[in-house]
């Protein structure tokens, strides 16, 4: 699940301040991030029973994108080496028909990394595309076969190899530098904007222990497949959620030219997971207990779900315990010595069991063979039996031997909490499934059989297409997850497709609510491309994985419910099994089931309702190109990931890639009213140009380069580029107004601290001194005076305060308060007034402040609590307006939920209205003159600068 509460899972997910970018698919920034390469091996699957195969039809080529190798090759019986091994034979293909692929010498540019052999004789080789020896992330190659009578043949291929690639290979980025900035990075984003008092506790903290909550570990080189290829450093970052505490586990890949962090996610998957380090100790099967003692062995017994439901188990004596436990060998007998086992991981914080094992847990035991109310309470019960019901699914049906299909171990731990505190979520990561303890509503996360499905599958997906779980091939992994998932729960509680709660995920989790009201999502939901896509940040529930889902899984429903569903699981497993790879996303999802069916015999009307099934969900070729705006675009396409706009006196800031992404981010400026063209400031030097501002007359960026982070500053007319400052990890919030610029800095034991400099006196300051006790961040300027949230100690106490600063006399002025500050939010500040975000109740909505320079006449814009407040996290302000960014939590996955614009009158006369009506996410607002606004939208998939003159009001 997403959040740490269930209902939080219906959210966007992820807090907003610090955004990775837009997803869109499988383009753009999306086509950046693969996965892990598959392990070799052979992988036995199989089909389950399908209608005969009627002859071949005409070859079939789909063209790929910004590639010369097809996207897939259907409807082709081609000879293949009949000797030797399956991927020898496979890249053979590839080379024999160079005219075709266009992939130039298969052998070196291609390594095989798993293959499949099935009934029939069929094959399936994954080849990972190799550039000058290094990994190209997403780049994964298909090719199916069929071997009989001692003769091979390829049938189809599939995936992703990028032939425009021209990429440097060498980093001059130290692996040093690349963990610190990725680390920076990750930290950023999930501390938020706000300054509050962890912030002094968590410096204080860093400071005595010389060490950080997050650490980084550099990993290989990658190149991300953007036109020319981009070199990268890939670091895993791992530790505990700064607010929440939740584990944290993300990939963040640095460029390894420049040093900039292009991409992060999260590798824990809610409801999914990522390979992760770390195994369950095994027990020895079948070793004789010491005289008088049972001996160990394979048993049989019962346990009581959470519903009441008495079932029986395969069990396994432990001799040196004395005790029954949840350790199933006889599934699995005759392929491996490995288990289906549920543990007592009751005590355990998530963090600890995320990508490691837990030290001391067991497996749940019981003296007696019935297992008593302590299983059951702990959904030990639910987890083991669900886990066989799985098991077996995808043995019987796919004749796929466990997740890895080579038979191995399955092992989930329940009774997890979080912070001490009772934890409704569960994920997988990669080497087994970790189940939250449940709360007074919420159930043990273990207690719905297509919880656990899902779950499961998602060890299906990895060690398959591994489909990459961010923006459309995270949505597909969900999507399957939860087809999977409800075909097992569907099977084992005989649900009829015709009922109107088969569609339900997780509807069987909660004590009391209906199963309408407690489900998370529902694949009868009817969302289509069309009305209900949503294009977000990479760190709003990582681009959208649940927020999309349903449109592709609802698809895949449709055609459960209007075919034979034991066909259609056949058709979509072998979609997933031989023709999907890691960067596909919806269109080629679509292909790739059309394809598997017509492979596995489907008739021509069959084929018509899987179609009719996609067209009804708007998954056709180009529905991206679909969407439309209610304001107007300044510059579309920015092919850029959370580097922030700018505007000020009529011009607007912003960083750009070019048009395949491939480049590092240069900035741009123009005018926000959309006339003349964009004009180029920075200088093409292979730095990272970003988080630009401008005053209308200058423009101020952040330079990152393989050592340092400059800030630079250049006239809107064109002239000479000044440095103004230089630091080393991390730097953020410029703003520019007249000669002065300020920005905020971390030092090196996380302490935060706001800054200026004066362009015509070369005088630079830190507003509380640089000291390390003291805190000073989100600052803003405005002629000559900064304001900023402040952290420092009154009448022997820490205390929040917002400070205003004139610059030139050195005089400060503190804000009044309502009362005790829990934290602040971003400031802004105009030529009469301060306005700023506050929370003095913590973890609530934020209340939108505003006072004159002097702290009189202090009112709110918009109230704390109450049917009107705002969970706001980030103010821009102009004279006249004061925007906000505001996302709701708690509430279902949908528009609403995604962060929005609100625009408040400064002096308090007009009530808060939506700035745009926009699908999608609206994120990185800058005030202009009066009550224009121009921000980073993502409704059409993009990262496209829009703009509006007015608020549009109800929306």
């Amino acid at each position: 699940m997403h959040k740490t509460r269930v209902r939080a899972a219906r959210q966007a997910g992820g807090n907003t301040t610090a955004a990775s970018g837009i997803s869109r698919g499988t383009q753009g920034v999306a086509a950046l991030i693969g996965a892990a390469a598959l392990i070799a091996g052979v992988v036995p699957a199989a089909q389950a029973a399908v209608p005969a195969a009627p002859a071949a039809p005409a070859a079939a080529v789909i063209p790929g994108t910004d590639t010369a190798t097809p996207a897939l090759v259907d409807g082709i019986n081609e000879p293949a080496k009949a000797t030797g091994s399956a991927a020898d034979a496979a890249v053979g293909h590839l080379a024999e028909k160079q005219s075709r692929y266009r992939i130039g010498n298969p052998g070196a540019n291609l390594k095989a990394v798993a293959a499949q052999s099935g009934k029939g004789g069929t094959e399936t080789v994954r080849l990972q595309q190799k550039y000058k020896g290094i990994d190209v992330l997403g780049g994964q190659y298909v090719v199916r076969m069929e071997n009989k009578g001692g003769k091979r043949a390829v049938v189809g291929t599939s995936g992703k190899y990028f032939t425009e690639l021209s990429a440097p290979t060498t980093a001059t980025v130290s692996e040093k530098t690349a963990v610190e900035r990725a680390v920076a990075a990750v930290g950023r984003e999930l501390n938020g904007k706000n300054l509050s008092k962890k912030d002094l506790r968590k410096a204080e903290g860093q400071k005595s222990q010389a060490a950080t909550a997050l650490t980084g570990t550099a990993g290989r080189l990658v190149v991300l497949p953007q036109g020319k290829g981009v070199l990268t450093r890939q670091v895993t970052v791992k530790g505990n959620h700064p607010v929440t505490g939740e584990p944290v586990l993300r990939q963040v890949y640095i460029d390894a030219r420049a040093g900039f962090p292009v991409l992060q996610y999260s590798s824990i998957k809610t409801f999914g997971g990522k390979p992760a380090k770390g195994s369950a100790p095994k027990a020895a099967r079948g070793a004789r207990g010491a005289a008088g003692v049972l001996d160990a062995g394979d048993a049989t017994g019962t346990g009581v779900k959470t519903d009441g439901t008495k079932v029986d188990l395969n069990l396994y004596f432990d001799s040196s315990r004395k005790e029954y436990t949840l350790r199933d060998y006889v599934r699995m007998q005759g392929s491996t010595k490995n288990s289906v086992t549920t543990w007592d991981a009751r005590g355990v914080e998530a963090d600890d069991a995320a990508g490691k094992w837990p030290s001391g847990i067991k497996e749940f035991g019981s003296p007696v063979q019935e297992f008593g109310k302590d299983a059951t309470d702990a959904g030990a019960i639910d987890a083991q039996w669900a886990g066989t019901q799985v098991y077996d699914y995808y043995k019987s049906k796919h004749n796929r031997d466990s997740l890895d299909g080579r038979g191995m171990a399955i092992n989930s731990l329940v009774g997890v909490t979080n912070g001490g505190q009772p934890w409704v979520n569960a994920f997988w990561d990669g080497s087994k499934m970790v189940y939250g303890v449940g709360d007074d509503e919420y159930k043990p996360l273990a207690s719905d059989v297509d919880v656990v499905g899902h779950e499961m599958t998602h060890g299906v997906v990895e060690n398959t297409a591994n489909l990459v779980y961010v923006g459309q091939s995270g949505a597909l992994n969900e999507g399957l997850a939860d087809y999977f998932g409800n075909a097992i729960d569907t099977g084992t509680s005989g649900t009829a497709m015709n009922d109107p709660d088969s569609g339900l995920v997780g509807e069987d989790l909660c004590r009391t609510l209906s199963k309408r009201d407690c489900a998370l999502r529902d694949m009868n939901d009817g969302r289509t491309t069309s009305k209900d896509f949503l294009g977000v940040a990479y760190n709003v529930d990582n681009g959208g994985v649940h927020l999309n889902s349903t449109i592709f899984s609802g698809a895949l429903w449709d055609i459960r419910q209007d075919l034979d569903k034991d066909f259609t699981d056949a058709v979509v497993y072998k979609a997933l099994a031989e023709y999907l790879t890691p960067l596909d996303g919806f269109t080629e999802g679509r292909n790739a089931v059309i394809a598997a069916a017509k492979d596995l015999g489907a008739t021509a009307k069959q084929q018509n309702v899987i179609k009719r099934s996609f067209n009804a969900h708007g998954i056709v070729p180009g529905w991206e190109d679909a969407m439309g705006l209610d304001s107007d675009t300044l510059l579309g396409k920015l092919n850029t990931a959370g580097t922030g706009a700018g505007a000020g006196g009529g011009q607007y800031a912003v960083s750009k890639s070019n048009d395949d992404g491939s480049e590092p981010y240069s900035v741009y400026t123009g005018r926000t009213d959309g006339k003349g063209a964009p004009k180029l400031v920075s200088p093409n030097d292979g730095r990272f140009h970003v988080y630009p501002a401008t005053d209308g007359k200058n423009v101020v960026w952040a330079a990152y380069g393989t050592t340092s982070i400059d800030v630079l500053v250049r006239p809107v007319a064109g002239g000479p580029i000044k440095k103004v400052w230089s630091a080393y990890t991390s730097l953020q919030g410029l703003r520019i107004d007249g000669d002065i610029v300020v920005w905020e800095e971390s030092d090196p034991f996380g302490g935060r601290h706001a800054a200026y400099k004066n362009l015509k006196t070369n005088e630079q300051a830190y507003v509380d001194g640089g000291r390390y006790h003291l805190g000073s961040a989100l600052p803003s300027v405005k002629n000559g005076k900064v304001a900023y949230a402040k952290l420092a100690p009154v009448n022997g106490e820490y205390r929040l305060d917002v400070e205003v600063l004139d610059t030139k006399t050195k005089k400060t002025n503190l804000m009044p308060q309502k009362a005790v500050v829990d934290s602040i939010g971003q400031t802004g500040i105009s030529g009469t007034h301060v306005s700023w975000l506050v929370d003095e109740v913590a973890y609530g909505p934020m209340a939108v402040r505003r006072a004159n320079l002097d702290g009189t006449k202090m009112l709110d814009l918009s109230p704390e609590s109450g049917d009107k407040a705002l969970y706001a996290f980030d103010l821009t302000a102009s004279e006249e307006a004061v925007t906000v960014n505001s996302q709701l939590p708690d509430t279902q996955y949908r528009n609403e939920t995604l962060p929005k614009l609100w625009q408040f009158a400064a002096s308090g006369t007009r009530e808060g209205e939506r700035v745009s009506c926009n699908r999608g996410d609206q994120s990185y607002a800058a005030a202009d003159t009066g009550t224009r606004v121009v921000w980073i939208d993502g409704t059409t998939s993009n990262t496209d600068l829009v703009v509006r003159d007015r608020a549009a009001g109800r929306c």
